[in-house]
């Protein structure tokens, strides 16, 4: 595991119903508030990837939001993976 310090690529699936409820907008919006890069995109199978970049400390509080009761629509799961960062990522963005 790395430090807190560290710079971390997470990658999360999101399952529930977070498709067409404003999941994306509101996981751009807290990532950006955080200071993370990457992308929140629909899958065709109905879930949500996330990617953020960014401090791991910053990734962990953006995990914790996805899985709190916040969000919109509904969250049933959440898988995490975690990475070194890699690429150079700009902003957050919806695909």
């Amino acid at each position: 595991m790395q430090d807190d310090g560290e710079d971390a690529r997470l990658t999360a699936w999101v399952r529930g119903r977070v498709q067409g409820v404003g999941f994306r907008w509101w996981t751009r919006a807290r990532a950006l508030e955080l200071g993370l890069a990457g992308w929140a995109r629909n899958m065709e199978d109905g879930r949500v990837e996330v990617v953020a970049q960014g401090s791991r400390q910053s990734c962990v509080k953006l995990l914790e939001l996805l899985r709190g009761c916040d969000t919109p629509g509904r969250v049933d799961g959440v898988v995490e993976r975690w990475s070194e960062p890699r690429g150079s990522l700009g902003g957050f963005v919806e695909r």
